[in-house]
């Protein structure tokens, strides 16, 4: 009885193997039109291996329409694929190959060989599998064949994975990693460059290209001078390079950075009292609700826009004696500093707001079920700034611009600058330093926020006579 196995086929040299053709769409995105593994050189062997291997099918399929194709041969690195390639050798390592009246590992050298046979012949038909063909050099060559330098994109890559996937304002910083690493190839230092190939000279070519040809300032060039300097240090921590190169883009000298850097008060402003009924008038009547009580808590509580959107139902203690948000990092929204992550209480508007959202939130699990998702809070900034834009054509009146208003108004209100950091989330996490536990950090920024915000104040007497 033979094999009735869908996308199975027997080659000539007895040996089992699976191929299937992969989606036009898919196919598109990966850079190969059909799937191919090696089964066995039994029937028992791939029956075996058959579930793994369809199921490593789904998997590229899913992957791939999801728009991770980060680990598809077509757009990864020469290290990646040698990553693919040993998860793979080791997979053919534990199969079992029938040599006459012996049975024998995929590691063992004359089976391994076997192997390599089987894969050199059904070349002839068909584009090689870059993933299978290193596989299957790794296993003949008993584990020995070299793993390619990481470079400059694989650094990108994982700067990205590491650093800003799931960030508050992920598609922009996104985009200006990637707009750096255009600027780098613009300049002669390609993607594919290995970290420890690069020099000062190739810096100082960035740099100087950034100023000549791009005409940018100076401070705009250490902004993304700064920028190159993370990716390549993230990357030469984890790939083991500390010992063997030394960052190119470290302390690199640009004229003039320091006299044109525009203070971050300047950059963005806080909205006039004036301009608030406005705003609210038309955020309320024209956005949608969720949106509105999005505005009120920020605005009512200096957070970032991103850390309200994507909050949880778990995260809302409107029943403490005194009601709070806690802010923790989730997966489809981190927090940007440690400081970020802490208990900030709901007064006033605020907290109406936020018991109208638990209330229409209904059983979650999100707060917002619109912007509770991977970069969700970039959905509700744009939509927000649509309603700001109606109101002021003014470029440094945002959205965030509601939290600069809360820093002045604490500013203003007389709140310590270190309270006020404990409200806003601006420190690097050593509140315990003054105060003891999360339920005095509460208190203390319930007093802030009362005093900012002028809740408990007795009205001014008139003076008689």
């Amino acid at each position: 009885m033979g094999l009735v196995l869908k996308h199975v086929v027997q080659k000539k040299a007895g040996t089992w193997h699976y191929r299937r053709r992969l989606p036009r769409d898919v196919a598109a995105l990966v850079g190969k039109n059909e799937f191919k593994r090696l089964l066995g050189s039994t029937e028992r062997e791939a029956l075996r291996n058959y579930p793994k291997v369809n199921a490593e099918f789904e998997r590229v399929v899913v992957d791939a329409r999801r728009g991770n194709t980060s680990a598809s041969p077509a757009s990864a690195t020469p290290m990646e694929l040698h990553r693919m390639a040993e998860l793979r050798a080791r997979e053919l390592a534990a199969m079992t190959v029938h040599i006459g009246g012996r049975a024998l590992p995929g590691s063992d050298p004359d089976a391994a060989d076997v192997i390599r046979e089987s894969y050199l012949s059904r070349q002839s038909d068909a584009a090689g599998d870059e993933v299978e063909g290193r596989a299957v050099a790794i296993l003949s060559s008993g584990g020995k064949l070299s793993r390619p330098a990481p470079t400059i994109e694989d650094a990108r890559k994982l700067y990205l994975k590491e650093r800003v996937d799931g960030d508050i304002n992920e598609t922009a910083k996104t985009g200006r990693v990637n707009r750096n690493m255009e600027h780098l190839s613009a300049a002669g230092v390609g993607k594919d460059r290995a970290l420890t190939s690069l020099t000062r000279e190739d810096a100082r070519n960035v740099r100087d290209y950034l100023v000549r040809d791009l005409g940018m300032k100076a401070a705009t060039v250490r902004r993304y001078m700064n920028d190159v300097r993370a990716v390549i240090n993230l990357g030469m921590t984890e790939f083991g390079l500390r010992d063997t190169m030394a960052n190119p883009f470290q302390n690199l000298p640009i004229k003039g950075a320091e006299a044109s850097t525009t203070a971050a008060s300047d950059e963005r402003k806080p909205i006039p009292e004036a301009m608030m009924a406005p705003l609210r008038q038309r955020i309320e009547a024209h956005a949608g609700e969720d949106l509105w009580r999005i505005w009120r808590m920020v605005e009512g509580t200096g957070c970032r826009l991103g850390e309200v959107a994507g909050l949880l139902l778990s995260d809302m203690m409107l029943d403490a004696p005194i009601p709070y948000i806690n802010l923790v990092p989730h997966p489809h929204r981190r927090l940007k500093t440690a400081g970020s992550v802490r208990r900030v209480p709901l007064i006033g508007d605020a907290l109406k707001a936020a018991r109208e959202a638990v209330k229409a939130a209904g059983k979650g699990p999100a707060l917002f079920s619109s912007y509770g998702r991977l970069r969700g809070a970039d959905t509700a900034s744009a939509s927000l700034m649509k309603h700001v834009r109606a109101i002021t054509d003014d470029p440094k009146i945002v959205v965030h611009s509601l939290r600069h208003r809360m820093e002045d108004r604490l500013t203003l209100a007389g709140v310590s600058e270190f309270d006020r950091n404990l409200i806003l989330g601006h420190s690097s996490g050593g509140m315990s330093e003054r105060y003891g536990g999360p339920d005095a950090r509460l208190e203390v920024a319930e007093r802030g926020l009362k005093a900012a915000l002028g809740v408990g104040k007795r009205p001014r007497q008139k003076p008689r006579g």
